[in-house]
């Protein structure tokens, strides 16, 4: 491949996804703000390398919810990949594998939960759901991924209704009608197939999801499981101790990739106050503008313990499937290790919180 970095397969993707499809994978909630703040953020933060230091023999590998890890970057839930690959999830979640990694598969997907497990039996797979109005049908999908092998749980909690999405809306995005949701049956599986007045996600959305959720719910959900669970669209510190204090094993910082409340703050951003108010009592991980390798170390050093990426693997898997996400996965390794190299870092437990620091640091002298 002569791309060889995530800047280059996504310009790739503009030239070959259906407008329909681009849009929804890369677009933000209104002014879309806060969708430039998550990329921006992370270049206002300056590295400082350590040098001097013996790094021949470094590593990149951690551990996540006890899961040994190659390195800190999984993939993040996105919804409806089949739009961008013919085997959308299930190559993902290979490649995911082939890297030594994390998937996260999408309640919203166009590949079911036992599809998935079947494709790729050795990834480290974890499934994200929302609680529906219908509890059933959450315990249900519970049930299935228990049955079907997953090992955790991403609960989103930011999603009570969904965001404002303009490109969605002069879209009237819906789903190709030869896709469906896999891990529904019937008219749950069909119905955003169609858009009547505006996005026909958002149409699904606000018939199916329920906006009365609240942390008792949250209980209830860790009540009817062992697996673990991580809360992913946390911004705030406050919030972040709540989860700790219910006996959260992980939350994501994350602002849902800018696609809910504009003007919100960059994950990056949200990440050192919210570590700090955790104190070590869960693991922290952040998704949201991740494009580089030194994204990856930034993040480290402000407090994250994993890293996830969704866009830059749906670009990958729009370029050539499995092999797409494989290579983009493998740019962000080697960016990484070469970042930990050059920081005077031997491994991911080297990285220092000093070794980041705000731009105007240096405005100030």
């Amino acid at each position: 491949m002569d791309l060889c970095c995530i800047d280059d397969f996504e310009e790739h993707a503009k030239k070959v996804l259906p407008k329909n499809a681009l849009d929804y994978y890369r677009s933000g909630a209104c002014s879309q703000l806060t969708l430039r703040l998550n990329i921006e953020a992370f270049q206002r933060l300056r590295i400082l390398p350590r040098v001097m230091r013996d790094v021949s023999r470094r590593s990149t590998g951690t551990t996540v919810l006890g899961h040994p890890v190659s390195f800190p970057v999984g993939v993040s839930p996105t919804a409806m990949q089949r739009m961008a690959h013919a085997q959308g999830e299930l190559a993902n979640a290979r490649a995911a594998g082939a890297a030594g990694t994390i998937y996260v598969l999408s309640t919203l997907a166009t590949s079911s939960l036992e599809e998935v497990a079947t494709a790729a039996p050795d990834t480290i797979r974890w499934f994200q759901l929302y609680i529906y109005k219908d509890r059933k049908l959450t315990a249900e999908l519970v049930k299935r991924a228990e049955k079907t092998g997953w090992k955790a749980l991403v609960l989103t909690v930011d999603a009570p209704v969904f965001g404002v999405r303009y490109a969605d809306a002069r879209n009237k995005f819906k789903l190709p009608s030869h896709l469906r949701l896999a891990n529904f049956e019937g008219l749950l599986a069909d119905k955003i197939t169609t858009a009547k007045e505006m996005s026909g996600l958002n149409e699904y959305v606000n018939d199916l999801f329920d906006d009365t959720i609240n942390w008792k719910d949250v209980s209830w959900l860790k009540s009817i499981t062992k697996l673990p669970l991580v809360l992913k669209g946390v911004l705030t510190p406050e919030d972040a101790v709540i989860a700790a204090d219910l006996g959260i094993e992980a939350i994501v910082v994350s602002n849902h990739g800018a696609r809910q409340l504009d003007t919100c703050p960059a994950s990056i951003e949200a990440l050192p106050a919210i570590a700090k108010a955790v104190a070590g009592r869960m693991e922290i991980y952040l998704d949201g503008g991740i494009r580089q390798g030194t994204d990856i170390l930034k993040a480290l050093a402000l407090g994250a313990s994993m890293v996830f990426v969704g866009r830059p693997a749906l670009w990958g898997l729009a370029h050539s499937g499995e092999q797409g996400v494989r290579r983009v996965l493998d740019i962000l390794r080697n960016e990484f290790d070469t970042a930990l190299a050059l920081t005077g870092c031997a491994s991911v437990g080297d990285i220092k919180h000093e070794m980041v620091v705000h731009e105007s640091l240096f405005h100030k002298l």
